[in-house]
């Protein structure tokens, strides 16, 4: 039998340090559910580009959440949570040092940093898609770190930190502007000025589809992220006491699977067949359009925000070949940018308590369009003037030699599939 020192504790529990306890097991959790989304991201973004690109994409996956993490706590949680100085900017707890006892935490502080930490992550990680095929390696390392330190933390501090968005009553539960749009934009703009792959549009602008070599792993990358999506919407209670996490978890559920349903139908009629990736991509996009209203809608405004934005994911990535002639490999900012824009408007209109839907008048729509336009308006601006600033020190683009014989080789002297015949190359 093993008999076990006893341990002396410092005080007896109580019912409030028990829920202490609860809550901060739940935000950590949570945290690791979301944290599975870097995996989910890597292999949707791997399997809808070429395999000549494969460890590119897996390399900037890993190096955007490990700069990310410490670039974040070094200067982005203090932007988006410092005390707050005219609504725009945090400006203490640098290194996440001194107090932060204006935020009223439940929770330890460090149990709130990771949470936040990988929330971070994933604003910073929807670019790489967008981006794909064709930027640089150390390019993509810089604007992960001016992402980290500045950019999404400062939306975060007008939404969440106590900037002047949260004083005005915009919501956005878990991200759909804060975390996704932010990404979603940047990826716009990013994509816009490192132009697109060779071969994707002819002589006369019509669009040449360049498939990704492996639907399997796409798929697998949705499966990821969804799965991981349960930690992002009920933990943003930051409370494993609360009931309302398992109406959270139902709502984003039911968006998701009415957003597969979104990318499936509207294409099925358009085109006469059920297109894979439009459906998986229709599935991130109800995932993405829920997570602003998620704890404010009822499950039926849930499904319909989800389908809705499923149709506008599936729909952006034409508006984006078509009218834009923005080639983004994944559909990185129609999923993101587009249905992240689309849900935080629907609050406005969905909303229980408060949206026009529900007697609550046009006040809270006019927020969250206030809303989204303020971050798209700060998102371009800023991520124009660092991509701009890229492409004249470091370059943004590699070569045409290196595009076409892949960015496994030229950048990192290696091949995921080393042991297979790839699309378009030769056996020498």
């Amino acid at each position: 039998m093993l008999f076990l020192p006893s341990v002396a504790w410092a005080e007896e529990p109580t019912a409030a340090s028990n829920a202490t306890a609860l809550d901060t097991v739940w935000t950590l959790i949570a945290s690791f559910l979301v944290f599975i989304m870097q995996a989910g991201f890597a292999m949707v973004e791997t399997g809808f580009t070429q395999a000549k690109n494969a460890a590119n994409i897996v390399m900037k996956n890993l190096i955007d959440f490990c700069s990310g993490s410490i670039i974040f706590w070094l200067v982005g949680f203090a932007i988006m949570f410092g005390v707050d100085a005219g609504g725009f900017i945090g400006t203490t707890g640098w290194g996440t040092t001194g107090t932060f006892e204006h935020l009223g935490l439940k929770i330890p502080l460090y149990a709130f940093l990771i949470f936040q930490t990988v929330f971070c992550a994933t604003a910073a990680t929807i670019v790489s898609g967008a981006m794909a095929e064709r930027t640089k390696f150390v390019a993509y390392l810089i604007y992960s770190f001016v992402i980290s330190a500045v950019i999404y933390p400062v939306v975060g501090h007008w939404a969440w930190g106590g900037g002047w968005l949260s004083q005005r009553g915009f919501i956005d539960f878990a991200g759909s502007t804060v975390v996704h749009s932010v990404g979603g934009w940047t990826a716009l703009v990013g994509a816009a000025m490192v132009g697109p792959r060779r071969g994707k549009f002819g002589p006369d602008g019509s669009v040449r589809a360049i498939p990704g070599h492996s639907i399997t792993l796409g798929a697998l990358g949705v499966f990821l992220l969804w799965f991981g999506w349960f930690g992002f919407n009920p933990g943003s209670t930051l409370s494993g006491t609360t009931p309302d996490i398992a109406r959270i978890a139902v709502t984003t559920n039911l968006a998701a699977a009415a957003g597969a349903f979104g990318g499936l139908i509207l294409p099925w009629l358009r085109f006469g067949k059920p297109d894979v990736s439009l459906t998986l991509n229709g599935t991130l996009g109800g995932l993405v359009g829920i997570t602003a209203g998620t704890a404010a809608v009822s499950p039926m405004g849930a499904v319909i925000i989800g389908f809705l934005s499923g149709c506008v994911t599936a729909l952006g990535v034409e508006f984006m070949d078509k009218v834009l002639k923005v080639d983004d490999p994944v559909g990185a900012v129609s999923v993101h940018a587009f249905s992240g824009a689309f849900g935080t408007i629907m609050v406005g209109l969905f909303a229980v308590e408060g949206g026009l839907f529900y007697g609550g008048g046009v006040s809270q729509l006019i927020t969250q369009l206030i809303g989204v336009a303020a971050v798209f308006a700060w998102t371009v601006v800023t991520a124009a003037i660092l991509f701009a600033i890229l492409k004249v020190t470091v370059g943004l683009r590699v070569s045409e030699e290196e595009e076409s014989e892949g960015l496994d080789i030229y950048e990192h002297g290696i091949q995921a599939y080393g042991d297979f015949v790839l699309r378009g190359t030769q056996v020498h």
